[in-house]
């Protein structure tokens, strides 16, 4: 891809994350108005597993990078291999263990 493509599919994620971010806001209602289209509850809910999915996303995206950083560096460097899986192992664990964190945290705002 070009580089006014990856401009326009960032700008297009951009444009939507951010509308889902506000439309739960703009739709809640309080529990005995039936006019809306979410309660409270239900934009609490809707935001918390949309919050949990996008850092599940994030985590893949952060450890596929540094899987893919990692064997870019032990091809061009083979004798340092087993100290750039230790790193990346490490490393790896450190992005898991936030993510789990952050995904808890958001799986309390559903339940």
């Amino acid at each position: 891809m070009n580089r006014k493509t990856v401009s326009k599919l960032a700008l297009t994620m951009i444009l939507f994350g951010g509308l889902l971010l506000i439309a739960p806001a703009a739709f809640a209602a309080e529990a005995g108005d039936h006019g809306t289209f979410l309660s409270t509850d239900g934009a609490r809910k809707l935001g918390g597993a949309i919050g949990a999915a996008l850092v599940v996303m994030g985590g893949a995206g952060g450890i596929a990078r540094i899987g893919g950083s990692a064997v870019e560096a032990m091809a061009r460097q083979p004798e340092a291999a087993g100290q750039i899986n230790t790193a990346m192992i490490i490393t790896a664990a450190m992005i898991e263990g936030a993510t789990l964190f952050a995904v808890v945290v958001g799986l309390l705002a559903v339940l």
